[in-house]
C-alpha cells in the first residue's frame, strides 16, 4: 500500500509545474552543460525521493544539483555530494554501492530513503522562499507515507528547516525556542529525531569543515537513534 503510494507521489513530483523560474533553469541547465557532459541525456525534471520504503532514516537535502541529479534523475547522484553520501551510506550498511553514477546503476538502500526539500535545481543552489513553499507538501506527504521514519537527517541549515516545516504540516510540534541548526545537533520532533549534518557540498568537503569520519558518525549516530526507538 505504501510503495503504491509513494509511487503514486513521485509520479506527481516528476509532473510539477509550480515554479516557473525553475522549470526554466533546469531546462536551460540541460542545454547548455558543461563540455564533461555533453551528449548526455538530461533528466531535466523535478526528482523523486529514493530507497526504502520501510525506512527508518531519510536524508533529507536542499534541492538537487543543476548537474547532478537534474542529470541523472536521481537524489545526489553524479556528483561529488552525492560520491560522499552515498559513501557513508555504504560504510553505515544502508547502501549496497558506494557510489551512485545513474538511476539505473544497480544503486539500492536499506533502512534509508533519501530525498530533498526543493525538486529542482535551483540558480545558484537557492531556492527562493515561495519555491520551498510549493514544494514543501511534497516532503511532508513522503514523510508521512514513510511509516516507519524515525530518524530525519538534514544535510545543511536549510534541510533543517524544511524537515521542520515538513513535520508540522504532518502535525508534529518542534521544541520551543525553535531548535537550531548545527552540525550533529538534534532536536526531538513528534515521532521523529531531527539530526543534523553540514552538507557534503565541495565547499564544506574541500575546505574539511566535513570530513568523511565526521559523516560517518552522523549517520552512525542516526542508527542509533533508529535502533532506540524500536
Amino acid at each position: 500500500m505504501a510503495d503504491a503510494a509513494l509511487d503514486g507521489l513521485r509520479e506527481r513530483v516528476v509532473a510539477c509545474e509550480r515554479c516557473p523560474r525553475l522549470v526554466a533553469w533546469r531546462a536551460e541547465s540541460a542545454a547548455d552543460p558543461p563540455r564533461r557532459y555533453r551528449g548526455d541525456r538530461y533528466w531535466a525534471r523535478p526528482v523523486p525521493g529514493f530507497g526504502d520504503p520501510a525506512a527508518r532514516v531519510v536524508v533529507i537535502g536542499l534541492a538537487p544539483a543543476a548537474h547532478g541529479a537534474n542529470r541523472t534523475g536521481r537524489m545526489f547522484t553524479g556528483d561529488r555530494s552525492g560520491e560522499w553520501l552515498y559513501g557513508a551510506l555504504h560504510r553505515a550498511g544502508l547502501a549496497n554501492r558506494p557510489e551512485s553514477v545513474d538511476r539505473d546503476d544497480g544503486l539500492r538502500l536499506a533502512d534509508a530513503y533519501v530525498t530533498a526539500v526543493v525538486r529542482c535545481a535551483p540558480p545558484a543552489n537557492r531556492p527562493t522562499p515561495a519555491e520551498r513553499d510549493r514544494c514543501l507538501p511534497f516532503l511532508a506527504e513522503e514523510l508521512g507515507l514513510l511509516g516507519r521514519a524515525r530518524v530525519l537527517v538534514a544535510l545543511g541549515a536549510f534541510a533543517w528547516d524544511g524537515a521542520l516545516r515538513a513535520a508540522r504540516e504532518l502535525g508534529a510540534e518542534a521544541p520551543r525556542p525553535r531548535p537550531r541548526f548545527g552540525h550533529r545537533a538534534e532536536a526531538g520532533l513528534g515521532p521523529y529525531v531531527l539530526l543534523g549534518s553540514y552538507h557534503p557540498s565541495q565547499q564544506n568537503t574541500f575546505t574539511g569543515r566535513l570530513t568523511r569520519e565526521m559523516l560517518d558518525g552522523v549517520f552512525a549516530r542516526a542508527l542509533e537513534l533508529a535502533a532506540a526507538s524500536r
